[in-house]
């Protein structure tokens, strides 16, 4: 892979990861339009490393909710911050299970399968539009909430599929508040991406050869850099802007792929 298109790239994870418009999607479309040839493991290790530097951005933005988040926990009383934990450790429940059982089929899906991409962009505009229409409340998260929320994480995993569209999509047609249902989708998926590094680098799944460690490593560098900007700004035009915005966005560009599989 070519140094631009690692930036390329990796500019486009850390823009589109907070916005509910499917990074691994866009990603998948930037890899057709760029030209990458990878097979499906070379550019799942891709998409898996750029995430992982959008995982970092999102700690470093909420830190302080982290740090309160965890003293809260190591008081060891069943208090507001540990019931949060329990339920971040259930939401990640099914994603687990789809990740650890269908993992080599999950790999062939992320091969510059456009078609795919483009119907489950417009699976996503029909959820966000759906979402839209929901009331406004100031109910929080439950633990049967975190678990539903889960199974739209585990569906997300499918490129195309916004996964802050689905979960935060799903939370609010649960009837949860809609501030609480961002800060819930962007820290639930923090540790389900260590945890998935953490197991390719024990399993050695993330092997590569050493040409491509420049172009993983500054494409890492530009999703951390830009998910740091995005996640600061973007954040705060998710929570206050109308979804049918996004709706409309991944309804277009859906449109765009399907066509573009059937014409070239």
């Amino acid at each position: 892979m070519e140094i631009t298109d690692a930036i390329i790239l990796g500019i486009v994870q850390g823009l589109t990861e907070f916005l509910p418009v499917s990074s691994s999607g866009h990603l998948e479309l930037g890899k057709a339009i760029l030209g990458d040839n990878s097979v499906p493991k070379e550019s799942l290790l891709f998409t898996v490393v750029l995430h992982f530097a959008t995982a970092l951005s999102t700690i470093v933005v909420f830190r302080n909710d982290v740090l309160e988040i965890l003293k809260g926990a190591l008081k060891f009383k069943w208090n507001s911050d540990l019931k949060f934990i329990s339920k971040i450790a259930i939401s990640m429940i099914p994603a687990a299970v789809v990740g650890i059982f269908f993992e080599k089929e999950l790999e062939e899906l992320f091969g510059s399968n456009i078609l795919l991409v483009g119907c489950m962009l417009l699976v996503t505009a029909v959820l966000l539009f759906l979402a839209d229409k929901a009331k406004d409340t100031k109910k929080a998260v439950s633990f049967s909430n975190a678990f539903v929320i889960g199974l739209a994480q585990a569906v997300a995993i499918l490129p195309g599929i916004s996964r802050s569209g689905a979960t935060i999509s799903t939370s609010v047609l649960l009837g949860n508040d809609k501030t609480k249902a961002a800060r819930f989708s962007f820290l639930m998926v923090v540790p389900l991406i260590f945890g998935k590094i953490g197991k390719d680098i024990f399993s050695g799944d993330l092997t590569y050869e050493s040409s491509n460690f420049t172009a993983l490593s500054i494409g890492f560098i530009a999703a951390f850099v830009s998910g740091l900007f995005a996640c600061t700004w973007m954040i705060a035009l998710v929570r206050k802007s109308k979804l049918t915005v996004f709706a409309i966005y991944c309804a277009i560009v859906g449109i765009i792929a399907v066509i573009w599989t059937l014409v070239y």
